[in-house]
């Protein structure tokens, strides 16, 4: 697994031991120590936001799922707000429940109901990432007909045009329609930014280089935010509620790397091992990527500790570890996974080793406090398998050897990290899993 592509790898003549060993020659982290402290005004203003929140949320709640319960139009597009600004984590219960009312008492099951382009495209969008069975065939009537191109028309609608392009991305295989669509929405996008207000060309910049469905949630909450304060129809207490979760959640993810970059710090790897990579803060960042909502902070934690030594352990196989020493390695973490194995492992590995099994026994401890101790071992399951393809490709550089097509893949498709990182994410998001 290769989190980071690193300079070529070079020998060096280890002065200790005599062991000719690569390294990448990493560069070391930029951040320094800024992240390590808290800021005593970011938890006042957490406690500050905290109760505004709660506020704004019953306000938000009544004027979106109770008022606009029977404009299907409106509510739609507030939803729609309701997830581009971030906040829909607070509402995922009503957001549920409207759209079932949308798919039930609608017209998204074939394409003789009504609606305009923009509507069409945003229930399609909508009702498809809540799994609802939508069918593409509702696009078929804006087609010259069954079998032609799409009405050049549409093109003057530039929102819909929009619209219609967000709704391509939600196209599985063999949906041709939406395929075509695809094309024909990104060609007039690109060709109408000129000739359209400044803040629906960005928009459209936006979403040509990175489409919702593509996006990270907290970079388009923090730009949709500048954009739907400018619509004249914006709701405000809406916007005041994303405004303030925003900077409430942004405070408690402050924290929460202050906490992770001290248990860094006191790992001392920089000085252990400093032949590895040290981007602690930058896996945090990835790490938001995959949940950022507050109930989920026991299991960032837990996936960012993880990913971070996974890094480490990367680094070793790759390049560090010479082969005789990454067979006791692989049997230490694979096969026997204790602390009493680690007598033969070479300084830096019992280091290491020690790191590792620390915050598994954290997991663990946790897990049991939760009563979900089951969980845990998934986790290490998972750790060993990472491992286990580590050391299958430092056999394979080790003996000279290219794999076939299909080895390769049977074994990259664990050393990619993907079956590691998904199973680890899972163990701290309570009661989501079983």
């Amino acid at each position: 697994m290769a989190l980071e592509v690193g300079s070529t790898a070079q020998s060096q003549n280890s002065k200790a031991d005599q062991i000719v060993r690569r390294t990448a020659n990493f560069q070391p982290s930029i951040w320094g120590d800024q992240f390590m402290n808290d800021d005593s005004e970011d938890i006042i203003t957490y406690a500050h936001k905290q109760q505004e929140v709660e506020e704004l949320k019953l306000a938000v709640r009544r004027e979106v799922f109770t008022t606009s319960a029977d404009d299907f139009s409106n509510q739609m597009k507030l939803i729609d707000a309701i997830q581009r600004l971030g906040v829909a984590y607070h509402f995922e219960k009503e957001i549920e429940e409207a759209l079932e009312h949308i798919y039930a008492a609608n017209h998204f099951h074939d394409d003789d109901g009504d609606g305009d382009l923009y509507n069409v495209s945003l229930g399609f969008r909508l009702l498809r990432q809540h799994g609802h069975n939508v069918s593409c065939g509702i696009f078929n009537k804006f087609k010259e007909s069954k079998n032609g191109g799409f009405k050049e028309s549409l093109s003057a609608d530039v929102p819909g045009m929009l619209s219609f392009y967000e709704a391509t991305h939600l196209r599985v295989h063999g949906e041709d329609i939406l395929e075509e669509a695809l094309v024909f929405t990104t060609k007039h996008l690109e060709s109408a930014t000129t000739h359209v207000s400044y803040q629906l060309a960005e928009q459209i910049a936006q979403a040509l280089e990175r489409p919702l469905r593509k996006s990270l949630e907290r970079l388009c909450a923090r730009r949709f935010m500048s954009i739907y304060q400018d619509e004249a129809s914006h709701n405000e207490a809406l916007l005041k509620l994303a405004k303030s979760d925003f900077i409430l959640v942004q405070s408690l993810h402050k924290q929460e790397l202050s906490e992770i970059t001290r248990w860094w710090k006191e790992l001392d790897f920089g000085r252990k091992l400093p032949f590895a990579r040290s981007r602690i803060v930058e896996l945090y960042s990835w790490i938001l990527g995959v949940y950022f909502e507050p109930q989920y902070l026991v299991g960032r934690k837990f996936l960012t500790k993880i990913i971070a030594l996974t890094s480490v352990m990367d680094d070793i196989y790759d390049a560090f570890g010479t082969f005789e020493e990454l067979e006791i390695f692989t049997e230490a973490i694979h096969q026997r996974w204790h602390a009493n194995c680690m007598d033969g492992l070479p300084d830096y590995m019992q280091i290491f080793f020690h790191a590792v099994l620390n915050v598994f026994n954290e997991i663990e401890e946790e897990m049991v406090k939760e009563g979900r101790a089951y969980r845990a071992h998934y986790a290490k399951e998972a750790w060993k398998t990472t491992a286990k393809a580590y050391f299958d490709e430092a056999k394979w550089f080790h003996e000279g050897c290219i794999p076939s097509m299909e080895e390769y893949m049977r074994v990259a498709a664990t050393s990619a990290g993907i079956f590691a990182v998904s199973t680890t994410s899972l163990v701290g998001m309570g009661d989501i899993v079983q």
